[in-house]
């Protein structure tokens, strides 16, 4: 199962009887087509005459009383399964218009609120494209732009780092709207596509787009290698000429 959970909080209210209700409010990402499991946040038991039920908006899902009789809405036959030992849920094939509060209820009595069920696609993979690329100083830049569902980015990238400077990248972690980033990892620009449930990315290389050239020395300038070759020759000329004097000046002096 492919999901997060977010905001959760927890509220005590009292009901037109009078009685304390423990409330969780979970706000849960998951995937169209799915399973998701709700669970009772209490230690609930049935007392003699009691009965249990979970809801969805107004209308009931299923009901179990204390004889451990279990009923399930006509609407969700073959849709759920309920665990007696615990009370929790298990929605099947989850869908979007199962989006909403769920109610845990003994005999009137609110135990748990699950939150609202917030629904997401699988996500499209994204397309990353160059608008241009160039070299300057042996540093690459390169202006890409990474497309996907509705939302563009544009960004200026270099061997390190990435920055945005034009679209929208959208979305937000508490949102359904995919989000869009560019960034950098060793040698690729990666144009990562995501919501809370799923992810799909596009790269480029960035020594393909901006392979090293070579740079040719202005004509009648001296290359470096040239220039060690030179200097190296100079020396070991004044060595040997001072090898020579000092063993001449050694035979006069001597002779």
């Amino acid at each position: 199962l492919a999901m997060s959970h977010d905001c959760a909080k927890h509220r005590a209210l009292i009901n037109t009887y009078g009685i304390m209700n423990s409330i969780l409010i979970i706000s849960v990402f998951v995937l169209k087509g799915q399973d998701v499991r709700l669970d009772v946040q209490e230690n609930v038991k049935l007392k003699e005459l009691e009965f249990f039920k979970w809801t969805f908006r107004s209308a009931n899902i299923l009901r179990f009383t204390d004889t451990l009789s279990v009923r399930v809405s006509p609407g969700y036959n073959n849709r759920v399964e309920f665990y007696k030992g615990n009370f929790s849920l298990l929605l099947k094939n989850i869908q979007e218009g199962d989006s909403g509060p769920y109610t845990a209820v003994v005999s009137g009595t609110v135990y748990t609120i699950m939150g609202f069920y917030l629904f997401s696609e699988r996500i499209e993979p994204p397309v990353l494209t160059v608008d241009s690329n160039s070299t300057v100083n042996v540093t690459c830049n390169v202006t890409v732009a990474c497309r996907g569902q509705n939302s563009s980015v544009t960004s200026s990238c270099n061997s390190s780092t990435c920055s945005q400077v034009g679209g929208e990248s959208r979305g937000a972690e508490t949102s359904t709207v995919p989000l869009l980033s560019v960034y950098v990892a060793g040698s690729f620009i990666i144009c990562n596509h995501s919501n809370q449930v799923s992810w799909a990315n596009d790269t480029k290389d960035i020594v393909e787009l901006c392979p090293m050239k070579s740079v040719s020395p202005p004509a009648g300038s001296m290359s470096v290698c040239m220039l060690k070759i030179i200097l190296m020759s100079v020396g070991l000329v004044i060595m040997i000429s001072a090898v020579i004097t000092v063993h001449i000046r050694d035979r006069f002096h001597y002779g």
